[in-house]
């Protein structure tokens, strides 16, 4: 999907590798990890024309551009650039190991057949599920680690479809809560306003992507692939350019609003 459209973005990709650490005392968005989430032989989700790992990915190649045009003093890590299977607690050690300031983890949405699905967009911060749902999209997002090797050892003995879990998990990432949730409703209002989705709101859960990041961090859920339309839509050229441009103008207002205090 879009091969042509990620071939061009990572032939400039060298330029966006160069890494430095900032100071403590800086105020400031230097540095920023985009996480496409899945990827190999973790598919994600799928819908009827697609897998959640190549939409997701084609976003955030977009969104990736869109920053680097527009701010090209901002690095730009990427957690995967390609269709390659990256372990879950990897990704945050890679925001972790690059002193990122903001984590960003997109992906899309699914509910099962023999329910109906709904559509629209969410964006999820680190914490307690407060409700069924929310606890069943992180589940789903969680299962990735059971692709891993030794991923009892690796998280310890963290069991994605355990309840209990959850709310150990939840204590985590407090100290980053209220910017997460500040960035989060941007991207949320930028979804309804420039692009005209379904806002279903900000949420809490405990996804294992989010669990160690050092910084603020969201995970956005573009849309159902289990949705008809709205998966047509994820699969479009204006859909994903949609998605990607409403990410960047919350990023865009985020990382104005942060250096301007």
């Amino acid at each position: 999907m879009l091969n042509i459209f990620r071939i061009g973005i990572l032939l400039g990709w060298i330029a966006l590798c160069s890494f430095t650490f900032k100071s403590d005392t800086e105020v400031s968005i230097d540095v920023i990890v985009l996480d496409a989430g899945h990827g190999g032989k973790d598919v994600g989700t799928r819908g009827r024309i697609s897998k959640e790992k190549d939409v997701v990915l084609d976003i955030t190649m977009r969104l990736a551009q869109k920053i680097k045009l527009a701010m090209p003093e901002v690095k730009i890590i990427l957690t995967r650039g390609s269709d390659k299977f990256v372990e879950l607690n990897e990704r945050s050690n890679i925001a972790n190991r690059r002193k990122a300031d903001l984590f960003i983890s997109i992906h899309c949405n699914s509910l099962p057949k023999n329910k109906k699905s709904p559509s629209g967009t969410e964006t999820f911060v680190m914490g307690l599920h407060k409700s069924e749902e929310n606890l069943d999209v992180a589940k789903r997002e969680n299962a990735s680690i059971l692709l891993e090797q030794n991923y009892e050892e690796r998280y310890k003995g963290f069991n994605p479809n355990s309840p209990l879990a959850y709310i150990m998990l939840a204590n985590r990432q407090n100290a980053y809560i209220a910017s997460s949730l500040n960035f989060a409703g941007k991207i949320e209002r930028q979804f309804q306003k420039y692009a005209d989705r379904n806002s279903r709101g900000v949420k809490q859960a405990g996804f294992m992507v989010l669990w160690q990041t050092a910084m603020p961090s969201v995970l956005v859920e573009a849309g159902f692939l289990s949705h008809a339309q709205e998966e047509k839509y994820l699969n479009s050229d204006e859909g994903q350019d949609e998605i990607a441009e409403s990410i960047f103008r919350a990023f865009k207002q985020y990382k104005q609003e942060v250096e301007d205090r």
